[in-house]
């Protein structure tokens, strides 16, 4: 259980780094943030996903790209939410 627990957060993180990369900007949120980034954009994702190809794809490949696209999703609504990150000229 608690190895599960750690996997969440380990893929959370690196999901939530890879989409604070894609997004152009600076984002000034912490560490756990973006562990939670991760993990709520990895359901996210999933969710999506699973809705198109008929199941959950867990640790492989799509499941990584479905991680980081809803990431990237969950990303943009909070900066857009949180009014975070406005374009200065």
């Amino acid at each position: 259980m608690i190895l599960t627990i750690l996997g969440w957060i380990v893929f959370g993180l690196i999901a939530g780094f890879i989409a604070r990369a894609l997004v152009p900007g600076k984002d000034d949120i912490g560490i756990l943030r973006t562990i939670v980034l991760g993990v709520v954009g990895s359901v996210v994702g999933g969710l999506i996903f699973g809705l198109f190809t008929g199941g959950f794809r867990g640790f492989h490949p799509a499941g990584w790209i479905g991680s980081i696209i809803g990431a990237i999703i969950v990303l943009v609504i909070y900066n857009k939410v949180t009014g975070r990150k406005r374009n200065r000229a």
